[in-house]
């Protein structure tokens, strides 16, 4: 078991991010334990965005650059393949085709006007939502980033849970779908939005329960963007994880910016 756990760990910040891990198991097993140690890569990721926002911010660039900055740590972490799954899923979805024409699509490396949109006003929202956190100081837009982050690799770990299946017989989509017992996947669920909530408290009884509505409402806006995937695509693919985690990541941004 522990042997799995380190080699789990690999999988997700090997799969996950451009960390130089090595993965040493490419397996449905290995997977399973990966998935589960998601949301630890989205730390790790939201840790160094909110490094490179707070110590921009407090070098005196201002909220805006240092917004952008956090913006910029998780894609180049991911070398933009979120983001491209997002720009890909966009158009697939956006298509009307079949599932068959759209998964074509989608495999495609050029990317649409659907893909243009949705990247344009996605990563507009993070930087806008991340601007008036830092307008609040490094410590909100700090730990703005690092829920958004880790909300955004939770989701990973529900859309990887048994009953959703791949739409593709290969890829990593293939690899990583129904590999989490739902079970597991939940108890995941629960004890990231206690921490994210414990870390709120930061700010008062308010700032708990504000952020674990934010990844509740992150997690949320995800399962409706993974059930319309697996309806229209009939499954999972690489593209619709990195969909979800996007999507996961500017929902929590958003209900964040919301409220008092």
């Amino acid at each position: 078991m522990t042997s799995l756990n380190s080699h789990g760990l690999r999988f997700a910040f090997g799969t996950l991010t451009v960390l130089p891990v090595r993965v040493t198991r490419w397996d449905r097993a290995t997977a399973r334990s990966g998935m589960l140690c998601a949301p630890l890569a989205g730390l790790v990721v939201g840790l160094l965005a909110a490094a490179l926002g707070s110590l921009s911010l407090l070098a005196g660039s201002g909220p805006l650059l240092a917004a952008v900055a956090s913006v910029a740590v998780p894609a180049a972490l991911t070398r933009g393949l979120h983001l491209d799954g997002l720009a890909d899923t966009a158009d697939g979805l956006g298509s009307g085709k079949p599932a068959e024409d759209a998964l074509r699509i989608m495999k495609q490396s050029d990317i649409g006007p659907f893909g243009v949109i949705t990247l344009l006003l996605v990563l507009l929202a993070q930087v806008a939502v991340l601007f008036e956190l830092y307008g609040e100081g490094w410590a909100h837009g700090a730990l703005g980033a690092v829920v958004a982050a880790v909300a955004a690799r939770l989701a990973l770990t529900l859309a990887s849970r048994q009953g959703v299946p791949a739409a593709r017989p290969e890829g990593l989509g293939a690899v990583v779908a129904s590999t989490v017992p739902a079970g597991w996947a939940l108890l995941t669920a629960a004890v990231t939005v206690a921490l994210c909530a414990a870390a709120g408290t930061a700010f008062g009884p308010y700032g708990a329960l504000h952020h674990a509505l934010a990844v509740l409402g992150a997690l949320a806006a995800a399962e409706l963007l993974l059930r319309h995937c697996v309806r229209r695509f009939g499954g999972v693919t690489g593209d619709v994880f990195g969909a979800v985690a996007e999507t996961a990541a500017t929902a929590a941004l958003v209900a964040l910016a919301l409220g008092p």
